[in-house]
């Protein structure tokens, strides 16, 4: 039997591990499942006879060298700065790897070595970066050989919960790490090409400039700006186009209301809150107003935010029982960012049968025999519950697709890579639409961003 290592059995292995162990009686396979906890790994393989589930530890060296050894290929699914090590364990044991992260540069220093010993590192192959990358780049090829010349690119992901499950104020759930939620656009400004003019967006503003998304059946949405489009121009072969912006998607209101967050500098993971085991949630919210001698905490919140108590956007923080003297934080030497993150799991931990919503917009603009046209590509994938999550299926199916083409040999071009070569986008897209990972592409009039010109 061929071997698949896969390393980490958190949410967003699930799907990627039922995908591998329906596959394994066909495609011959025995799958070792490898997490700190055994009985995470344990509880993802359910007792299916062509699995194992082992206690891996990475930074145990002798674990780590002895689990990659066994394998045929390996699945990393741990955080990205963790792959490394693995990945450097991969050359040595020349086994090719899959992870689902962008490609760092400690990552991409790996290539000559990768190349050298004609192995794989298939990166950026889950839902963003991953399935947008191949979505995208379809899209571009197509328009391409038909000789169009790219003018605009634009492309939008969001994880959400489903209309079903949408039983709060602010329209959202944590579908995903609730870190990376609240520490969104922290790492820079962010920069993309408008109208063939360089546009940045530093992060004080972030939240207050956003672009509408109307989406057939769902209702209309709101996306914000992510971190660096720019290096996109260059990875998807756009150096010329005018218009290139990459966002992430909420619904209309969220980012406004999350505003007030950053404007009070809850979000700010840069420094420790004294006591804070012992702070209650109003005590937090108090330490960033001002003193006042009479004034309640409700009433100096509201003034430094400049809202009526009749304003929905009180009733969102009301809702989050922030105000509550009687909760306490109980997070030894958090920092704000770390606080505020407890407080809306409380309020948006996705229930047992609740379920997510993974909604992708592409906008291609382009010219064709003297003709500006433009081509709106949109994708809905619904979860099915807390386990088999939307965000779980559309990050982990392509991981486990990607990993069974290259174990048969249908992958073939070595080195560290994104899935933007048809060998690689074109059989995944395929099965995803087994899947209900489906995109429906129209024909839109072709505006810009000067509908008068």
């Amino acid at each position: 039997m061929r071997t698949i290592l896969v390393i980490g059995a958190g949410r967003s292995a699930s799907s990627l591990i039922q995908y591998l162990l329906n596959k394994s009686v066909e495609e011959d396979l025995h799958l070792i499942i490898g997490d700190l906890s055994l009985e995470s790994a344990k509880n993802k393989i359910n007792n299916h006879p062509n699995a194992t589930a082992i206690s891996l530890d990475i930074f145990n060296e002798f674990q780590r060298k002895e689990a990659i050894q066994k394998a045929d290929i390996v699945i990393s699914m741990l955080p990205a700065h963790l792959h490394i090590e693995v990945a450097k364990d991969c050359i040595v044991y020349k086994k090719n790897m899959v992870t689902a992260s962008y490609i760092s540069d400690a990552m991409q220093e790996l290539d000559v070595l990768v190349k050298e010993n004609n192995l794989i590192f298939m990166n950026e192959i889950g839902l963003d970066p991953g399935i947008d990358h191949m979505s995208a780049m379809k899209v571009i090829h197509e328009i391409i050989k038909k000789g169009g010349k790219m003018l605009l690119f634009e492309s939008f992901c969001g994880g959400l919960v489903a209309p079903e499950s949408d039983t709060n104020l602010w329209n959202y759930k944590f579908t995903w790490a609730p870190r990376n939620v609240v520490l969104a656009g922290q790492a820079g400004a962010a920069k993309f090409l408008q109208e063939g003019t360089y546009k940045y967006i530093p992060y004080c503003n972030l939240f207050r400039r956003t672009e509408f998304l109307e989406v057939e059946g769902y209702g209309k949405f709101e996306a914000y700006s992510n971190r660096d489009s720019l290096k996109y121009l260059d990875v998807y072969g756009l150096n010329d186009v005018l218009t290139l912006y990459r966002g992430t998607i909420r619904r209309v209101g969220f980012s406004k209301a999350w505003n007030m967050f950053v404007q009070l500098g809850m979000t700010d993971d840069s420094y420790v809150m004294e006591d804070s085991s012992t702070m209650s949630y109003r005590q937090f919210v108090n330490s960033f107003l001002p003193y006042h001698p009479t004034d309640s905490v409700e009433i100096k919140m509201r003034l430094i935010l400049k809202i009526d108590q009749d304003d929905s956007m009180w009733d969102k923080l009301l809702e989050l029982d922030l105000f509550n003297p009687n909760k306490i934080v109980g997070l030894k030497d958090a920092t704000p960012a770390q606080i505020l993150e407890k407080i809306l799991t409380d309020s948006w931990a996705l229930q047992p049968k609740d379920k997510d919503m993974i909604v992708m917009y592409h906008k291609f603009g382009y010219e064709l025999n003297g003709k500006k046209q433009q081509i709106d590509s949109k994708m809905v994938c619904l979860g099915e519950d807390q386990t088999y999550t939307a965000m779980a299926k559309t990050v982990g199916l392509p991981v486990a697709m990607a990993a069974l083409l290259i174990l048969n040999g249908k992958i073939k071009t070595p080195g560290v890579q994104l899935p933007i070569r048809e060998e690689v986008y074109l059989p995944i897209l395929k099965e995803l639409e087994e899947y209900g990972v489906i995109f429906k592409e129209d024909a839109v009039p072709y505006l810009g961003y000067n509908p008068d010109k």
